[in-house]
């Protein structure tokens, strides 16, 4: 009875501090500072315990456990892995068992990485002790995975640091290296928010520009109305904008100030660029086939380097004449096996920096046409995208680059006979085993080819499917996949059978409930979809139209993140292999790019009816819908809240903090920079609740009672964490 008492007096104790900690936590966010420091003075005088927020405590453990690892104080260290570690992790889940074993190794060796020149020598026994008595406790289970077997002789090595199977352990170069690769991936995250911020400058840029133009027509005697200026406010709002932008402005001259704010972010060219040293591609061509895999992939990087770290202009330019003219990718070859084949290479490396360079080609408007004229390409490309790891950089690169090509009417009747509407459909199922990379790609493709007539028919062979993928898409957490799921629909729901079996199942129902958010755009587009649901006429043919390819170049701002190849001491990579090596004779020719009238854009208000690419999409928006709401005749547009959306079948989408504990099973190193990451990983991922797997919402409702048959999706929690990214990349 009284061990009753007692745990009821400590649920009392526990409530009552998170309690006082939720009061401390309210008063600082009002910044009641005073208050505050009364308040802790009190409690403490009183006894109270004041919990920490869970934020904060989180926070703190991971400072702690980086803090421990780093000074070596394996005792902290393993209490607070302990202590923020679920067991069920610890004891079943093989990463965290793999990292533990690592940790462990680190610890036992740290006395003799911290003072090479003077080893610890009683500290090092003590401590190879601890690791000897894991290795008959914990570590016993992974004796018989060759991964850690070497290091079961460990304790009985006496002088690691000379031995050839632990001196690797003790090199600070490959300590540093992988620290670096940490740096490399946190910058191209600040990359990230760095676009993100420049794109809301451009849009502020845009909307001062309009009220400028209002402002001179009120001078000049027009009317501006008050919805007008409402509709502008809510716009600039609500994209939590709160800068004010001053210009000199000359009421006299009509049009200059706007004028002035709009050439403000408009590209300047640079004057006198340099050209790159000519290259001798023959040489190039046959080390790429002929060479080691170490060659060709430092090779490959190099070659990509050349085009995506070029001056936009006339050095990029030059650059790509250079590979187009000398047939890099052996187009006209009559070899067995070209350049190209390397996408078949045995080494995932060479594979991987082969598809980063295709994307890097398919980038640029030049580049697409030369790639298209490759009869294998596409085979190679759909080869790779079937075969490769869902989570591989590889693949991603060849679904990036396909989506960009996907911009030539050739290249989509190729695709389009080659089934890979069935295939990403099938893919865009599971959409939560996706990164938002993947998926705003995988969904951009899909549009581009659901656009041709071929199309629309090949989805009308399998209506009810890709109806049910299209539309749990519309409530997935990531937004940016809208524009191309309302243009796909409404595609295809120009075909008389596709609109018959979306009346069969509800449709307009689930569409009409998606058209309940404070969203203006995606209201009036899903109008539009509603009524192409309800008319009676068929799809018109586009087998006359031109090739609707735009001469616009795509070259992403992080087309080279996350390098996985570097190079070792004083080997060559970059512009330097290049030069040192295949410098050649007047190579590069020089072509003036011809600049062609821009395809018409699309209004914002209506379904995407033209092929685009996600990073050509995301500039239109941004530097286009100002401009386009100045003429529109609805003035007064609710905010948009972007952050509410109905659930779906699937039920809430697993988050991001979800989907990191995947990314511990990527191969696990002991050194410091790749044990850093895993630690809050783990870390992360032991202190997030677990989501809802579905929801009674009215969506959901809808969705279940229009036979989309097909179990729920389950959340995923192991699944690679990027990019974010995410994640834009040819990486």
């Amino acid at each position: 009875m009284s061990s009753r008492k007692g745990a009821k007096m400590g649920d009392i104790l526990a409530n009552e501090a998170d309690l006082l900690g939720m009061v401390k936590e309210y008063l600082k966010f009002e910044e009641f500072e005073e208050t505050v420091q009364s308040f802790d003075k009190e409690c403490k005088s009183k006894g109270k315990l004041v919990s920490k927020p869970q934020g904060s405590t989180l926070r703190d453990s991971k400072r702690d456990l980086l803090s421990s690892f780093d000074d070596g104080d394996h005792k902290v260290f393993f209490d607070l892995w302990a202590e923020n570690i679920p067991s069920e992790v610890k004891h079943t889940d093989a990463e965290a068992q793999s990292l533990e074993f690592y940790l462990h190794i680190h610890f036992a060796i740290y006395p003799l990485r911290r003072h090479p020149g003077r080893h610890d020598r009683a500290e090092f026994e003590d401590r190879i002790s601890d690791f000897k008595q894991y290795l008959e406790t914990r570590g016993a289970a992974l004796s018989q995975t060759t991964e850690f077997l070497p290091y079961y002789a460990l304790p009985f090595v006496p002088n690691p640091t000379i031995h050839p199977s632990f001196k690797d352990l003790f090199q600070a170069m490959q300590q540093l290296q992988l620290q670096l690769v940490e740096s490399d991936r946190r910058i191209t995250s600040y990359a990230r928010k760095f676009n993100k911020m420049q794109a809301d400058y451009h849009n502020l840029i845009g909307i001062t520009a309009e009220l400028v133009d209002s402002l001179e027509a009120t001078v000049s005697g027009k009317m501006i109305s008050p919805e007008y200026l409402q509709s502008v406010c809510v716009r600039l709002f609500s994209s939590q904008m709160r800068q004010s932008v001053a210009q000199s402005t000359d009421f006299t001259r009509p049009g200059t100030a706007s004028s002035m704010l709009r050439a403000s972010i408009a590209p300047h060219r640079s004057k006198e660029v340099p050209m790159l040293p000519s290259l001798d591609y023959e040489k190039l061509k046959k080390d790429l086939i002929e060479g080691s895999d170490r060659l060709a992939s430092l090779l490959l990087q190099a070659l990509r380097w050349r085009l995506t770290r070029s001056l936009p202009g006339e050095q990029r330019d030059t650059v790509l004449q250079a590979y187009i003219s000398n047939d890099l990718l052996e187009r006209y070859s009559s070899k067995q096996k070209p350049v190209l084949y390397l996408m078949r290479s045995k080494n995932e490396i060479v594979r991987q920096y082969m598809a980063r360079l295709i994307n890097a080609f398919a980038s640029l408007a030049e580049g697409r046409v030369y790639l298209s004229q490759i009869p294998t390409l596409l085979k190679l490309l759909t080869e790779a995208l079937r075969r490769e790891d869902k989570d591989s950089l590889t693949r991603e690169n060849v679904l990036v680059a396909l989506q960009k090509l996907s911009l030539r009417r050739s290249q989509q009747t190729a695709m389009i006979a080659d089934d890979l509407i069935g295939w990403l459909v099938d893919e865009l199922q599971d959409s939560d085993c996706l990164t938002d990379y993947t998926l705003e790609y995988s969904a951009a493709l899909l549009m581009n080819l659901c656009l041709r007539t071929k199309g629309k028919w090949k989805c009308a062979e399998n209506a009810k499917h890709v109806l049910k993928v299209l539309t749990d898409l519309l409530g997935h957490e990531n937004h940016e996949v809208r524009p191309y799921v309302n243009g796909a629909l409404y595609s295809i729901l120009s075909v008389p059978s596709v609109r018959q079996e979306a009346k069969e199942m509800s449709v307009e129902e689930i569409l009409r409930c998606y058209s309940k958010e404070q969203n203006p755009d995606l209201n009036r587009q899903i109008e539009f979809i509603i009524k192409q649901l309800n008319s009676e006429e068929g799809p018109e043919s586009d087998d006359e139209e031109e090739e609707d390819d735009n001469d616009e170049d795509l070259m992403e701002a992080d087309l080279d993140k996350e390098e996985i190849l570097q190079p070792q001491p004083r080997e060559l990579s970059g512009e330097s292999l290049l030069t040192t090596e295949y410098l050649g004779i007047m190579t590069n020719m020089a072509k003036v790019k011809q600049k062609t009238t821009p395809l018409p854009q699309p209004s914002m208000d209506e379904p995407l009816q033209r092929p685009v690419t996600p990073s050509s999409h995301r500039t239109i928006t941004t530097l286009e819908r100002p401009l386009s709401r100045q003429k529109s005749e609805e003035r007064s547009l609710p905010p948009s809240r972007y952050n509410s959306r109905p659930p779906t079948r699937s039920g809430s989408r697993a988050s991001t903090a979800d989907s990191m504990h995947h990314s511990i099973g990527r191969k696990i190193d002991v050194s410091t920079g790749t044990i850093f990451s895993h630690i809050f990983v783990i870390v992360q991922h032991s202190n997030v609740p677990s989501l809802p797997s579905h929801t009674d919402s009215e969506c959901g409702r809808l969705s279940q009672e229009s036979e989309l048959d097909g179990p729920y999706e389950e959340l995923v929690t192991k699944r690679h964490f990027q990019k974010e990214h995410n994640g834009h990349s040819a990486r």
